[in-house]
């Protein structure tokens, strides 16, 4: 019979799942524009690349070849990079010009090449507990970077006193995901989980309280679909 210990940690990982659920469904209503559209327009899909990048990188941190129970992890990132090379597939498909389909494609090489570079020299040069250790690290500083990411949308809220940019479910899918991981690496005495998503934690709180304050004296005229969802 499982331990309160362990379905505590089981219930903390599936509750980040689900949320980072709703994180990776964000972009659809941008790819429903493209798809009517059928042209990517001026959407930027480096962020997709950058997401994919972290997704492949904590995937292999939650891997048996790097950690023991860490499935969670590997389940949820698995998902996050199916997602990802789906949007990066039709934002080839439908770039407006030859130019941009081959920079993004370059870049998904660069991408791909860049995980695999990582993945074999973490099982070539490193044992375990240094593998983990590792991969650990370099898991971390990505999802640092990613989470640090909206601080140019939050300084434009605040600047602009709009928040058209910063849809409000988005923000707290992050928190509510941050928050559950932080749990299950807390529980887990994880320090490459909780750190990071405990820094997600504050970032999306923060986020959602410019939203409650701004909303209430949003002066944007004309709606659009925000170039990063």
């Amino acid at each position: 019979m499982s331990s309160l210990y362990d379905i505590s940690c089981f219930a903390a990982g599936l509750a980040g799942n689900i949320f980072a659920l709703a994180l990776f469904l964000s972009p659809v209503p941008t790819f429903k524009r493209v798809l009517k559209a059928k042209s990517t327009e001026q959407f930027d899909g480096l962020p997709y690349l950058l997401s994919l990048l972290n997704c492949c990188i904590c995937l292999w941190y939650g891997l048996p070849w790097v950690s023991d129970g860490r499935l969670l992890v590997a389940t949820v990132n698995g998902t996050g990079a199916v997602f990802q090379l789906a949007y990066i597939s039709l934002f080839i498909f439908y770039a407006d010009s030859r130019r941009t389909q081959l920079k993004i494609t370059g870049l998904l090489v660069l991408v791909v090449s860049g995980f695999a570079l990582i993945a074999h020299g973490s099982l070539a040069f490193f044992d375990q507990p240094v593998r983990q250790l590792f991969v650990g690290a370099v898991s971390m500083a990505s999802l640092v970077s990613m989470f640090a990411s909206p601080l140019a949308v939050m300084g434009l809220v605040i600047r602009t006193e709009c928040v058209e940019f910063m849809p409000f479910y988005l923000s707290l899918s992050t928190f509510l995901m941050s928050a559950s991981f932080a749990m299950y690496g807390l529980l887990l005495r994880d320090f490459f989980i909780y750190f990071p998503n405990g820094l997600g934690v504050i970032l999306g709180a923060t986020q959602l309280v410019l939203y409650a304050y701004y909303s209430r004296k949003w002066k944007c005229s004309d709606s659009s679909a925000p170039l990063l969802a």
